[in-house]
């Protein structure tokens, strides 16, 4: 116990990110469409490998919600072979942007746009897992699912074996959401193990005609990708897949260590070391053709709040879901289907910042503006679009605020008109400055005050210098910054400090 300080905690804390890891591995991966074990080998190798690795010593990695999506779009196009390729050259993009310190640059990503692409994420993910808990089949498109979903509800509403699969996944939510306000004693058992064993139970006590989960086995479901699948590299489309795996991969992981960082006093998270743990676990899976992997924020606060204190409770958790595979991978075929969709509505919910928004809106309007559009553009477009677009608007509104600048003319009526410049002149706003400079009075003095600028660049001062030229008998030199100047003995003086 001398070298293991604290194995009591991480082995109680082990077991319990194992009961809330089971339920979402094989949920994510019936949702992305891939065989259900598939799920529980990227948690595998996320506790083992990644668990083992230098980074966020607290945090866990799995398969995502906010990956199925586009994880269920790749292969609807390219096939579950090409799948293993996405991901292990996703890991090894990864490692390489690690091994570079990149990692941290992550956290420059707006927020806005981060909590944008998960709210995107959510809203598509919540209606497609509708269509699962009413035993349809969804449109391709996010606009298609929203669209559909009055009449896939309506149809369910006279099927009875649709019916009694709304009702299970329904009761499912329902459980997850007043699971939390349950007595201590009984939330000693996860939320989402709860609700799947008891729709479970009740799959089985009145059995329902609701569809279960396929089995195949752990090794019947590895496939390696194969040489052959590797010359999809040179499609634009799998290029820009792998692209979009690993940068919202790459993203969520980071954000998901910043918020676990504040929920524990221990080791902070080295970005770049984590960056490449996760590209690690990335390239692992892919090797055997699972899931995409990331850090997942429901399973790494569950790890902290059950008093894990070393990396050895998730890669603990890790070895309890390789045992659950290896020995007893039939209990899987009892789970309806329904109530893994439904874990992954609430799920889909939880992207969701509602009270963000809200605060966003009060505060910081076009912070909000990025938020709502990117989450748009991914329903309506796709996920890769969608970020693109948030990231485009989040650069072009920075522009924007960088390049705020301020006239404020002051005219007595005699003597000379007193303009004063300030904030940043760039060229994005050099119409403005020059139509304001020009409408000013040409026959009397002008004072161009340039003392409140924090920039001026090279397009403004040019243009500065040509608006002084053109009038009479007047020449200058513009400085932001030194000394005050003023040359020429005519109506117009510039003071600029």
């Amino acid at each position: 116990m001398t070298t293991y300080p604290h194995l009591r905690q991480d082995f109680a804390a082990s077991l319990v990110v194992f009961l809330v890891a089971l339920p979402l591995c094989v949920g994510v991966a019936v949702a992305s469409g891939v065989p259900a074990e598939l799920g529980l080998v990227t948690g595998i190798v996320g506790g083992i490998v990644t668990g083992l690795m230098r980074g966020s010593s607290l945090q866990v990695s799995g398969p995502a919600a906010g990956l199925t999506v586009l994880v269920f779009e790749a292969v609807h196009e390219f096939g579950l072979p090409v799948l293993g390729v996405l991901v292990l050259a996703s890991g090894v993009l990864q490692i390489l942007m690690g091994a570079l310190k990149l990692g941290r640059w992550f956290r420059a990503i707006s927020v806005s746009v981060v909590e944008g692409m998960l709210a995107g994420i959510g809203l598509v993910l919540i209606a497609g897992q509708l269509y699962a808990m009413a035993d349809a089949k969804a449109p391709a498109s996010g606009l298609g699912k929203i669209a559909g979903l009055p009449g896939a509800l309506a149809d369910a509403a006279g099927d009875p074996a649709a019916l009694a699969a709304v009702l299970l996944g329904a009761g499912t939510i329902a459980v997850l959401v007043v699971w939390k306000r349950m007595p201590r004693q009984v939330r000693t058992v996860p939320g989402p193990l709860a609700a799947v064993g008891l729709a479970t139970l009740a799959a089985v006590a009145f059995d329902l005609p609701v569809a279960t989960v396929e089995v195949k086995g752990l090794l019947g479901a590895i496939q390696p990708p194969s040489l052959d699948t590797f010359g999809e590299l040179a499609s634009v489309g799998v290029l820009g897949t792998i692209v979009a795996f690993t940068l919202i991969a790459s993203a969520e992981s980071l954000f998901s260590a910043a918020a676990v960082d504040r929920l524990h006093d221990g080791p902070r998270t080295e970005y770049d070391k984590e960056l490449m743990a996760q590209g690690a676990g990335n390239a692992v899976c892919g090797a055997l053709g699972a899931l995409p992997m990331t850090a997942v924020i429901v399973r790494s606060a569950a790890n902290v709040q059950a008093g894990a204190r070393t990396k050895a409770s998730r890669v603990l958790h890790g070895v309890w879901l390789l045992l659950f595979a290896a020995l007893l991978p039939s209990v899987l075929a009892y789970i309806p289907i329904p109530a893994l969709a439904g874990i992954l509505v609430y799920s889909g919910a939880k992207l969701i910042p509602v009270r963000e928004i809200v605060g966003l809106w009060r505060e910081h309007r076009g912070e909000a503006l990025i938020l709502v559009v990117t989450a748009v553009s991914i329903v309506s477009v796709s996920m890769f679009e969608g970020v693109l677009i948030g990231l485009a608007l989040a650069v072009a509104k920075t522009a924007w605020e960088a390049s705020h600048l301020k006239l404020e003319v002051i005219d007595k009526g005699a003597g000379p008109v007193q303009a004063y410049l300030s904030g940043n002149a760039t060229f994005l706003r050099l119409p403005k400055i020059l139509d304001s400079l020009e409408a000013l009075p040409q026959d009397r003095p002008v004072e161009l005050d340039l003392s409140g600028l924090h920039h001026l660049d090279h397009a403004c001062r040019t243009a500065l210098e040509n608006w002084a030229e053109r009038l009479p008998h007047f020449s200058t030199s513009l400085e932001a910054g030194g000394t005050p100047t003023a040359v020429g003995t005519e109506p117009v003086r510039v003071t600029a400090s």
